[in-house]
């Protein structure tokens, strides 16, 4: 069984950072992917960014060049650093642990990530 503890998110003023970490438990593989997704009230939940075992990433457009994910697979943690954050990524962020083989998804319980001045 994995379970996946979030932590770092918080209220910020637009132009701010936080650095979001997700941290794994269980029996975790280099090669699964991970990843952070969110979801704003009223709307479904969508994908930030992935990163692979190999470190391959992938990034929604609404967030190149100013999120920036990493992976320390001897922790087991995936990190998700945040830069000129807009009041539009307001939402409770979601980290994800995805094990190909077995196509199956692992969920954190979410973190709230409010952007305001």
């Amino acid at each position: 069984q994995v379970q996946l503890v979030e932590s770092g998110g918080g209220l910020v003023q637009p132009g701010g950072s936080l650095r979001l970490s997700c941290a794994a438990s269980g029996t975790i593989f280099s090669f699964y992917a991970m990843g952070w997704y969110r979801q704003a009230p009223g709307k479904q939940r969508e994908l930030v960014a992935t990163i692979t075992g190999d470190g391959m990433t992938n990034y929604a457009d609404s967030v190149k060049g100013r999120f920036t994910i990493s992976r320390d697979n001897a922790k087991n943690t995936v990190y998700l650093q945040m830069n000129s954050l807009k009041p539009e990524d307001t939402a409770a962020y979601y980290c994800n642990v995805h094990n190909p083989l077995a196509v199956t998804d692992y969920w954190g319980q979410g973190t709230q990530v409010t952007v305001s001045s």
